[in-house]
């Protein structure tokens, strides 16, 4: 994140006049203007102490032309008179394509689709879901694929982004107009109308830098396990699947294929499993609840805070201001967060290797590549850490992966993917320590239950009663 949010400071030495201003300075009126540490245009200057101190606006904007002066207070008035949600939505998508359009530190920029790359895509999924066919009883979720330049997905998933975030913005954002005493608030009204205008847009920047930095590493719409895009659309970003194949010495279509694989199967689970989206947001937001402000430490941060140096109080922010409560409640929230995100990536990633082992040579490597990826802290855990405190646990991917592995094995395809009925038959966080366990239980849980829905039924034929031989083969009247 940038170390100087909004810009602010003052110059090394207060100019004279505008012409000697301008000589003394970097071209173009100011250190850093409008560059990536300064998205305000503000004039990337030093801290306070200098001379100028008893003309604070001279002091601050002295070294600008007319033009940059005019834009500084136009963009200072619209983040002080800001009085939206908890996040400054308008500055984070400004801020997020800002840092899209730097490129990434590979020196890739963006780039627009072109006809050739948009056919690329649909004829990947298309034959993705071909092979997800034989994979998952799930039909396909994709009504559409598109193919998205890093400015697209920005546009297209901060939407969902804001569902995320708010919940966490809203309760610091609350935080920082309880810390005045009761009996000055009232007098106060306009300060904290301030402050919260600034949290707002403190929090606009963060989010808007980590969308734009996150745009360029995902190849899709569902890297970090949510579903960021519109229902029903298959997304991949060429430019970024390019990079992500760059030094595999993988052929570039089996790259392409084995990413838009994952972005299907991750379409068909969230398409054709109503509950899950709302249960994977609720859980986000169970997880915001329990967060806590440390309200002594921002009272004694805003008592410091020096006007020309507003950035104290975003460092603080990212310095452990908010942190999770330690009771059973947020502990539950954040085990069901982790364990339902483990779950889908896991179920995407046992799929997905189903259907592409027979077909990819590269399929082994690939899946190596993509679980590497998380459990170096790639942009899931990374972008989650950044924006909601939260730290995913990656080996939880590997052991939800051989979970759904064996029940694939135990129960079939259908069996396997029935538990996604109900988010009650779903494994918990300690079967995914003992897959083993889990699946022998669910199996002889799920006889008795067909057993009793048969006879309920009158008699109807019920499924086959599977069971297992000495060398842990199943039985049954389908040979599955």
């Amino acid at each position: 994140m940038s170390d100087t949010p909004f810009g602010f400071g003052l110059p090394p030495e207060e100019p004279e006049n505008g012409d000697e201003g301008k000589k003394k300075d970097s071209p173009g009126g100011g250190q850093g203007a409008g560059g990536p540490g300064n998205p305000f245009g503000f004039g990337g200057l030093p801290g306070a102490g200098g001379p100028g101190g008893d003309n604070p606006f001279a002091a601050m904007f002295g070294s600008m032309n007319p033009n940059d002066l005019g834009a500084a207070f136009q963009q200072l008035g619209q983040m002080l008179s800001y009085e939206g949600g908890p996040v400054n939505w308008d500055m984070a998508k400004d801020i997020a394509r800002q840092t899209v359009s730097q490129g990434t530190a590979d020196g890739t920029k963006d780039a627009s689709v072109g006809p050739a790359e948009r056919g690329a895509v649909e004829e990947a999924v298309r034959l993705a879901d071909l092979w997800l066919d034989d994979a998952t009883s799930l039909p396909s979720g994709s009504g559409v694929a598109v193919a998205w330049s890093r400015a697209e997905w920005v546009e297209a998933t901060l939407p969902v982004w804001k569902e995320l975030v708010d919940p966490v913005a809203e309760r610091v954002g609350l935080a920082m107009g309880d810390v005045l005493p009761e009996e000055m608030q009232a007098m106060a009204g306009p300060l904290i109308g301030m402050m919260r205008s600034m949290g707002g847009a403190m929090f606009g920047q963060q989010i808007g830098q980590a969308v734009g930095v996150l745009a360029g590493e995902v190849v899709g719409s569902t890297d970090i396990g949510l579903p960021l895009g519109p229902s029903g659309k298959a997304a991949l970003l060429p430019v970024n699947v390019e990079a992500f194949g760059k030094d595999l010495g993988v052929p570039q279509e089996e790259v392409r294929l084995y990413l838009a694989l994952r972005e299907a199967a991750h379409q068909r689970l969230f398409a054709h499993v109503p509950w899950l989206r709302s249960h994977l947001f609720g859980a986000v937001e169970g997880y915001a609840r329990g967060i806590k402000v440390d309200t002594a430490k921002l009272e004694d941060v805003v008592g410091q805070l020096d006007p020309q140096n507003p950035e104290q109080l975003q460092e603080a922010l990212q310095q452990g201001m908010f942190q999770p409560e330690d009771t059973p409640e947020q502990k539950a929230a954040l085990a069901r967060l982790e364990t339902a995100l483990a779950l889908v990536e896991g179920w995407v990633d046992a799929v997905v290797h189903a259907a592409a082992k027979p077909r990819l040579s590269s399929a082994d490597a690939l899946r190596e590549t993509l679980r590497r990826r998380r459990a170096t802290g790639g942009p899931a855990e990374q972008t989650f850490a950044t924006l909601i405190g939260l730290e995913l646990r990656p080996r939880r991917l590997r052991d939800a992966s051989r979970l759904w592995a064996s029940l694939t094995d135990a129960r079939g395809v259908d069996g396997r993917d029935g538990l996604w009925a109900h988010p009650d038959m779903l494994p918990t966080a300690s079967d995914l320590d003992d897959p083993d366990g889990f699946v022998h239980h669910e199996q002889l849980d799920f006889s008795e239950l067909d057993k009793m829905l048969g006879e309920a039924a009158g008699g109807g034929t019920a499924k086959p009663d599977l069971k297992k031989d000495d060398a842990g083969d199943e039985e049954g009247d389908d040979g599955k």
